[in-house]
């Protein structure tokens, strides 16, 4: 009964995840957070869904892992370079529209 608790509430997890992102995209920092959140849910969905498989699942995680691990330095170097241009956060500032 807690097993399939906590796998039902693991596979809620990175629907709950891209809500939070759609709604909260007026903060690169949040959107950030949410993109880590679907990550770090993956990571948890990996094991449950390949021991089923009988696929090799240390790999997997360490691959999704290291995947995580490069999206997020690649998202702060782009806040960091989006506060230095602009001087905040806001998505709203960093439209490519600006004649």
């Amino acid at each position: 009964m807690i097993m399939l608790l906590l796998f039902t509430l693991i596979q809620l997890v990175p629907m709950i995840m891209c809500i939070t992102l759609t709604l909260q995209h007026t903060h690169l920092l949040m959107s950030l957070l949410a993109l880590e959140g679907v990550t770090l849910s993956l990571v948890l969905m990996i094991p449950l869904t390949l021991t089923m498989n009988l696929m090799p699942v240390a790999a997997a995680c360490m691959i999704m892992l290291s995947l995580g691990a490069c999206e997020a330095s690649l998202g702060l170097a782009l806040m960091v370079a989006a506060a230095r241009s602009s001087g905040n956060d806001m998505l709203n500032s960093l439209s490519m529209n600006k004649c």
